[in-house]
């Protein structure tokens, strides 16, 4: 999809790269015929000549950050499939909304292959070296908390390109939240659905006033969920994106299955802290 966008040439926008591709131009190369070019653009040859020819070595080098650069930041998705394999789906959870009055507690981290989790005093400072084996993080709300979270705690900054789904879902129109677009979406939580991200906040405060690992292993089970299921919702979107394109056929890209997870949820425990919120809700 990348060398079909058109969006990041000089004097092209939206409606003139769809006039493209209403006009059978749909990539780079058929950008460089000099016919199409004098018909379709108003910039200068040599302007649109160094935009593609730069834009095809920084692809063949696997340079994202040309394209994070260059591309406006609602078309981030279209860099999905070219560096899919350096893509990592990231969800924090805290002990609240706020930094420094919060602290990160666990931290969950999917690549498509393999889960990775991290909690705090224990392994939490290793998510500083993993993370840089990826080019591109994938999150859900991940601009406004997640990553500004993980910057403050850590006192780093987060260089990859950065597709928030919660954007792209809510122009498709799926919005409410994470846990509203996966049910409508049709994903399933099972032992985990209804837990949130403040009922996370008790399982964390029930692993550590009460030394619970059945408390901190549904914790992360949840972490985890949330991670994994970024990546159906990036391939969702993806794909309903690519229908407003005339690529479809091209690039859409099957539903991935669910991993086999690392850990599982307690039910009892889980149980046992709602019966608990509830009789203080009541008091």
């Amino acid at each position: 999809m990348i060398q079909n966008t058109f969006c990041h040439i000089p004097g092209v926008g939206y409606k003139k790269e769809k006039k493209m591709w209403d006009n059978g131009v749909y990539s780079w190369v058929d950008i460089l015929n000099k016919h199409q070019k004098s018909t379709l653009l108003c910039q200068k040859e040599g302007d649109i000549d160094r935009t593609i020819y730069e834009s095809m070595e920084c692809l063949k080098k696997g340079n994202i950050q040309y394209f994070k650069n260059s591309f406006p930041s609602k078309e981030h998705w279209r860099l999905f499939l070219a560096f899919r394999s350096k893509t990592a789906y990231l969800d924090i959870e805290t002990t609240g909304l706020k930094y420094p009055f919060s602290s990160i507690t666990t931290i969950a981290l999917y690549d498509g292959d393999n889960v990775q989790y991290y909690v705090r005093d224990n392994n939490i400072l290793d998510f500083m070296d993993d993370i840089k084996s990826y080019e591109l993080i994938v999150t859900y709300n991940g601009k406004q908390f997640d990553v500004p979270f993980i910057e403050n705690e850590f006192g780093i900054k987060l260089q990859q390109a950065h597709i928030d789904l919660r954007f792209i879902l809510r122009e498709l129109g799926y919005s409410g939240g994470l846990k509203a677009c996966e049910k409508i979406l049709g994903l399933e939580r099972n032992d985990l659905d209804g837990v949130d991200g403040m009922f996370a906040v008790h399982l964390w405060h029930e692993y550590i006033m009460n030394d619970n690992k059945k408390a901190l292993e549904s914790l992360l089970a949840y972490n985890i969920m949330d991670t994994v299921n970024l990546e159906k919702l990036m391939v969702l979107a993806f794909n309903l994106k690519l229908q407003q394109t005339p690529f479809y056929e091209d690039y859409r890209i099957p539903i991935p299955s669910m991993p086999v997870l690392p850990v599982s949820p307690d039910v009892k425990t889980i149980e046992m802290i709602r019966t608990r919120i509830a009789r203080e809700n009541w008091m």
